[in-house]
């Protein structure tokens, strides 16, 4: 008797329960549907944007490709510079067609045509394509002897510590500056640091030359 009491008992809660749970339901239909809406379009947003960032990535390699083809034929074919400074922009792989181009015209001995180029990039993404072309600026404005432009431009990547442009390159280049300069104490102290702080580096075994070279003269 009291086994089929308990039973009864049983029986009567989960009916309770499943009425409560269907007036919960009648009385919340329009806010259960407008959250049911929500989390449609939510899920609709994600994958929007998941297959746009996917089609301009796309868009972004296939640019990078036509940047490195027209660059591979520029001494053969003059007239892919204009198709090269047509592509130049402030997209992801566009930017690097400015960076293309200064190497170019360095190579004709145009220092002031690459310094042009590399002055026109958009500076808003500051990743490993941005710090490139900062550091190639600074070795042309080297070459000019507009040392302490360069010298400044150093300093600043340094300052800002990009995770995506080693700075043994950064100190190096930089000693090599101060050196032409004549800042010969400055140059070693930044070369001792590449020694230090990059042992396992290809400039640290440079940056150890020229440590030598610059001891050697004193």
């Amino acid at each position: 008797m009291k086994r089929i009491k308990r039973r009864q008992l049983k029986k009567d809660e989960f009916v309770t329960t499943i009425n409560k749970i269907a007036r919960f339901v009648k009385e919340r239909t329009k806010e259960l549907v407008a959250l049911a809406v929500l989390v449609f379009v939510v899920v609709i947003v994600f994958a929007g944007v998941k297959i746009v960032k996917g089609q301009s990535q796309q868009r972004q390699s296939k640019l990078l490709g036509q940047i490195l083809d027209l660059h591979s034929g520029l001494n053969s074919q003059p007239e892919n510079e204009a198709k090269l400074e047509a592509l130049a922009g402030g997209g992801e792989f566009s930017r690097m067609a400015y960076i293309v181009l200064a190497n170019y015209y360095l190579d004709k001995g145009d220092e002031a045509k690459a310094k042009t180029s590399l002055e026109k990039m958009p500076k808003n993404k500051k990743d490993i394509i941005y710090y490139q072309a900062q550091d190639l600026l600074a070795q042309i404005l080297s070459r000019q002897k507009d040392y302490d432009k360069a010298i400044e431009i150093y300093k600043k990547i340094e300052e800002e510590n990009p995770k995506d442009y080693s700075l043994d390159v950064v100190l190096f280049h930089r000693a090599e500056v101060n050196e032409k300069k004549g800042e010969i104490a400055e140059a070693l102290t930044l070369y001792k640091r590449v020694q230090d702080e990059f042992p396992q580096s290809y400039y640290s075994f440079e940056a150890s030359q020229r440590a030598r070279e610059l001891e050697a003269k004193k």
